[in-house]
């Protein structure tokens, strides 16, 4: 049974979902990286982290600012990786899944790309470049190294769209909370056209909601919408950055994580603090 199965089966039982982190492996430097690694390791029931690259499309100006920090100090996919792979090392049965972009996987060699995921410990890969309609080849590579391939599932997501995602994923499904890019600026939300109920249906791997969601309502709406997690970015990252520049000590964000993780609860008591 893979960490991700083991871990939905777990939260499922307890009445929860799965709070989610993202952050920029390399970001400011390896060395204080690691610091945020293991900050939000203790708060977090999984982790999901960037490769970082010069050309983020699909991220707002948080993200694109920390690739831009992180491949100013240095940091490679090679470096990324080793660092990973010392992370995993003391976290052995913590979910970790890699969101990067197709070029990096290209440049490397799809098959070798994904070994080299495998070997660092990587759980899932989601190639946010990649639409489904190209997912064969990665999907096929990232099987056969042992990493589940994420997808991503838009808004209005056509039929055919939602059977790729089910035929080709695994681990999770990557639901956008809303079109656009990633941004704490910009409110996230629960699908509004039963896009949850249509994954199920279709069989795809559990939902995991992401973009926009920057508090503990934006947390605790996906998770009693239906979602088996929620992914958290630039909310993360703008807290992690405040950390690092002084403005905030590390008790208050081990307090705002906290606060994210203690809101993925399905119970239907109302919690005010939102």
């Amino acid at each position: 049974m893979t960490r991700y199965a083991k871990l939905f089966g777990r939260l499922e039982q307890a009445g929860r979902g799965a709070f989610i982190p993202f952050t920029v492996l390399g970001y400011p430097d390896m060395a204080r990286c690691r610091e945020h690694l293991e900050l939000l390791a203790a708060h977090a029931d999984a982790l999901e982290l960037g490769i970082p690259f010069s050309d983020p499309t699909t991220d707002g100006p948080t993200i694109q600012r920390a690739d831009q920090a992180a491949l100013a100090a240095g940091a490679t996919p090679a470096s990324c990786l080793r660092l990973l792979a010392e992370f995993r090392a003391s976290h052995p049965e913590l979910p970790v899944g890699l969101l990067v972009y197709a070029n990096l996987a290209v440049h490397r060699g799809v098959p070798r790309f994904y070994a080299d995921l495998a070997e660092a410990g990587v759980d899932s890969a989601l190639v946010v470049d990649v639409p489904t309609e190209e997912a064969p080849p990665f999907a096929d590579a990232a099987r056969q190294a042992g990493v589940a391939p994420v997808f991503i599932a838009p808004p209005g997501a056509a039929p055919e769209v939602l059977a790729r995602i089910a035929a080709f994923g695994a681990g999770y499904t990557y639901v956008l909370a809303r079109a656009g890019v990633t941004g704490a600026e910009l409110a996230g939300g629960t699908p509004s056209d039963g896009l949850l109920a249509r994954l199920a249906a279709a069989g795809a791997p559990p939902p995991v909601l992401g973009f926009g969601m920057s508090t503990p309502g934006h947390v605790r709406d996906g998770i009693r919408a239906g979602a088996a997690g929620v992914i958290s970015g630039s909310a993360v990252v703008e807290r992690l950055r405040a950390w690092d520049a002084g403005t905030c000590q590390r008790e208050a964000v081990a307090e705002w994580l906290a606060g994210m993780h203690g809101a993925a609860t399905r119970s239907a008591a109302r919690d005010p603090a939102r």
